[in-house]
């Protein structure tokens, strides 16, 4: 029993020596968290959030007052360019309409009868100059029978006469067709006012039907047939039959924050998402940038709102999806995430790892700091703390400036300062903040506590 005893006594002296040892050998050290720097493609994304819109969509309104008598189509109908989607009481244009129709029938009718008076006048006037001619022909045979004595003074007044009269008769002929061709050049005036009344006629009767101005989807229809619609009058806003939008060309109209619409420009790549359609998502790419800043709260521009108070505002940024979907309709909520730089391959290190270091105070000629001398502050530096070991094959962490380009998700580019495979401190962030330059530090290979379950 005593022999068991000491030997107990003996392993628990040799477990406090041990320990003893471990602690005095892990005293001075700093734990920390540390990774190497490595190459990865690096993309900065930019967010932001508004609805899906179609590129071209219409407010397709009444043209005309009166009761609606049809609605052709309804929410969610596709429609053709021309189609016939509504139509408003009409009985009075239909009536204008067939009435001038008929006008216009009775005119062409008046110019076939004046034409053919024409053609009766014309005859008339050939056969008046053939006669002319054949009394000319006499007449001139009688003054040459009368100069010669042969002809008696009666018979030669006679043909003169006839000649005479003949030639009366072609101008009376020719008159007559003067005549028929004005009535039928007036008909054809009246044909061309009843024509232009009947365009008139027509396009009151038009403004009583709405047609799609382009092949679309209907996504809104406010009206009911029956009800009774007015048009617009200039200020004052008329009756919607519906709005008709075109969905082979989709945009996600979002709002992105002012402090990241400056890294936004026109043709670059974005992923949209709907949040109607998880674990879906829709190629784009960057079509507008609003010059116009919005206020969050009101989406109102500032350059047109009269309060002078302070807050966050937003940008227009409007992504045009590079393929139709079918899926998709006006308004549903969605997200885009624009790609606003990319660096394949980039040399890169977590964010979290680039602190802030204050270079050392300069010191006197003698190793002294100079009381007397207040020395500039210096500015500080961007950088990292890089582990190395010392020549005993301790680990010390050393500061090293870096300059760094495009920022990820989670890491941004090195420009300058480290190298590949470099292994740096990354944490813990309090540990980070207070780490001094040339301090000794040790791996930390704890694993991270796992809360229990329902622990928050």
């Amino acid at each position: 029993m005593k022999k068991i005893l000491l030997i107990v006594l003996a392993v628990i002296v040799v477990a406090g020596l041990v320990t003893f040892m471990v602690v005095k050998q892990q005293s001075g050290y700093t734990k920390v968290l540390t990774a190497k720097i490595a190459k990865q493609d690096l993309s900065t994304v930019v967010s932001g959030t508004g609805q899906i819109r179609p590129k071209t969509f219409v407010n397709l309104g009444a043209t005309a007052m009166g009761r609606i008598t049809h609605l052709y189509v309804k929410e969610g109908d596709h429609v053709k360019a021309g189609q016939l989607v509504a139509s408003v009481e009409n009985v009075a244009q239909e009536a204008m309409v067939n009435g001038q129709e008929a006008t216009i029938a009775a005119a062409k009718t008046d110019i076939n009868s004046y034409i053919a008076a024409e053609k009766t006048a014309e005859a008339n006037v050939e056969h008046a100059q053939a006669d002319l001619e054949q009394k000319k022909l006499d007449w001139d045979r009688a003054q040459s029978l009368f100069k010669a004595g042969i002809l008696a003074k009666q018979d030669y007044d006679a043909k003169k006469a006839a000649y005479d009269l003949d030639v009366a008769s072609v101008a009376q002929a020719v008159a007559g067709l003067n005549q028929a061709k004005a009535n039928t050049d007036s008909a054809r005036g009246h044909l061309g006012t009843a024509v232009a009344t009947l365009r008139s006629n027509q396009n009151a009767l038009d403004l009583t039907r709405a047609v799609a101005p382009f092949d679309g989807i209907v996504t809104v229809e406010p009206v009911r047939q029956g009800e009774t619609v007015v048009e617009g009058i200039q200020n004052t806003e008329g009756s919607t039959f519906m709005t008709i939008a075109d969905m082979s060309v989709i945009t996600a109209e979002v709002k992105v924050d002012e402090t990241d619409i400056v890294n936004v420009r026109i043709g670059q790549p974005a992923e949209v998402t709907v949040d109607a359609l998880p674990g879906k998502s829709f190629k784009g790419h960057v079509t507008l940038v609003g010059d116009q800043a919005l206020l969050r709260s009101s989406g109102q521009a500032t350059s047109t709102s009269t309060s002078g108070t302070e807050e966050a505002k937003d940008f227009k940024v409007v992504v045009t999806l590079d393929g139709p979907a079918d899926d998709l309709r006006p308004g549903l909520s969605t997200t885009a995430k624009i790609t606003t730089a990319h660096q394949p391959g980039a040399l890169s290190l977590p964010i979290q790892a680039l602190t802030m270091h204050s270079p050392e105070t300069p010191a006197s000629t003698n190793g002294v700091q100079a009381a007397t001398t207040t020395a500039p502050k210096q500015p500080e530096e961007q950088g990292v703390y890089v582990v190395n070991k010392d020549a005993h094959g301790k680990l010390r962490a050393h500061f090293v400036p870096v300059k760094t380009g495009i920022t990820g998700t989670t890491d941004i580019e090195v420009l300058s300062g480290l190298k590949e495979g470099d292994e740096i401190v990354i944490g813990p962030y309090q540990t980070l903040r207070g780490l001094k330059e040339n301090a000794l530090v040790k791996r930390d290979t704890a694993k991270p506590a796992v809360p229990a379950p329902g622990n928050s």
